[in-house]
């Protein structure tokens, strides 16, 4: 059984939990992280082109410095540009010095380096090179350009706070929760081997009744499971291979039964589905409507949809740990952003848009979750870290889609933490 990427989270009680690192635009692992682009509607020369007036600035400027000869070239990224854009920009730049008489080559046969270092303002995108030619004084060119309006936003909007709501620890595996609202309020706990409904009375979760789960074949090891509520009934719970219906009148009851049927990835707009694989822990990448004209993806672990204003651009963690984005048309993969296996997809009250949740792991055995936008096609962080003491085994975007319901497996005590994510604003 293929193991799913590690990703943990810090014990959770009710609070706000700010970061260690206040880094706001990508995770330290990921902030030069590659993003590269295949197929998409604007392809990567076609991205690269709107680097161009500063790429021509620069190269005339560079080579009126140099002269004819052949230089190595140094650029390093202080700005939010993606590791995807910087390749395109090394290898425009290389070309347009080339029509120039400049030739870019390895360091030890260059008559001279050039360092670039690639900055931005709130309002521009200023870029600064230093020519060393020998040991004659070393001229300094800049240029710059007006960043667009949706490079800013994420990053000029106020940071969000990720706020936790510890709502259930146990021992026995929980594979998923969801809360009815209502008084008084209610809660589903999906096991391996039962949901257990609870009510809120007295400040505090009391459980109710146990409804078994009935199966004639065994489950994975490594079990997965997904509670969704519903209209004409309560509540659908999938396993691997089983699914569970609840009964529509009192007393609450449960029917299970083997299924195939594919599995709710989110519940609010749009509808999409995917194929569980029962022996697995994985989806198979088959989806059900699809997304677009898009009617499968690769095999993945966990996924998040982005609304657009005409589409939705959908986010997978693949089993292979590459991260890709889905438009309906075309995908596009970022390979070297490495986050773990769970994401999912929330809204903050106050702001545009939708938020992706995501999972990683910096020390290699507790997990960190962190919230992302995606105001192009690459993640800018937007909030901090919030650091678990355990390893996520479930994250699933709550039934009013602005929060989350996350299950951790705590490294200390070992129990099963169920806690309730959402954002405090402003916080």
């Amino acid at each position: 059984m293929l193991p799913r990427n590690p990703t943990n989270h810090q014990h959770s009680t009710t609070g706000i939990y700010n970061s260690r690192n206040p880094g706001m635009h990508l995770p330290s692992r990921a902030r030069l992280a590659c993003c590269v682009i295949t197929l998409f509607a604007f392809p990567l020369m076609a991205r690269a082109a709107d680097w161009q007036p500063l790429i021509a600035q620069l190269s005339g400027k560079i080579s009126a410095a140099t002269g004819p000869g052949v230089i190595a070239l140094d650029i390093t990224n202080r700005s939010t540009i993606s590791a995807a854009d910087v390749e395109a920009i090394r290898r425009e730049l290389t070309s347009s010095l080339a029509n120039s008489g400049v030739r870019v080559w390895q360091p030890e046969q260059a008559a001279g380096i050039v360092k670039i270092t690639l900055s931005e303002s709130l309002q521009n995108y200023v870029w600064v090179a230093e020519v060393q030619l020998g040991v004659n004084e070393h001229p300094v060119v800049i240029v710059s350009m007006p960043r667009p309006e949706s490079a800013t936003n994420a990053q000029n909007a106020p940071p969000l706070a990720l706020r936790t709501t510890t709502l259930l620890s146990q021992a026995d595996p929980i594979l998923d929760v969801v809360i009815i609202e209502g008084s008084p309020r209610r809660m589903l706990v999906l096991g391996v081997s039962a949901i257990t409904p609870y009510e809120f009375r007295d400040s505090r979760w009391i459980a109710g009744s146990p409804l078994a789960i009935t199966h004639e074949r065994p489950l994975p090891r490594d079990i997965r499971g997904r509670l969704v509520l519903r209209k004409d009934h309560l509540f659908d719970a999938y396993l691997p291979g089983l699914v569970c219906h609840s009964t529509n009148a009192a007393p609450l009851g449960v029917n299970c039964a083997h299924s195939d049927d594919p599995w709710p990835l989110q519940t609010e707009e749009p509808h999409v589905s995917a194929f569980y694989a029962p022996a697995r822990n994985f989806f198979t990448g088959a989806l059900v409507p699809g997304i677009g004209q898009q009617k499968s993806a690769p095999p993945f672990y966990s996924a998040a949809s982005v609304p657009r204003e005409k589409y939705a651009l959908w986010i997978f963690v693949g089993v292979d740990g590459q991260l890709r984005l889905l438009d309906g048309i075309n995908q596009q993969s970022l390979p070297k952003i490495h986050w773990g296996s769970d994401i999912t997809s929330i809204h903050a009250p106050c702001r545009a848009g939708s938020q992706v949740l995501a999972t990683s792991s910096e020390n290699g055995s507790t997990d960190i979750i962190q919230a992302f936008e995606f105001p192009d096609r690459e993640p800018v962080a937007v909030s901090q870290k919030l650091e678990l003491n355990g390893s996520v085994t479930a994250l699933w975007t709550a039934e009013n889609g602005e929060a989350a319901t996350l299950v951790f497996h705590d490294a200390d005590k070992g129990d099963y933490e169920a806690v309730l994510l959402n954002f405090a604003c402003g916080q």
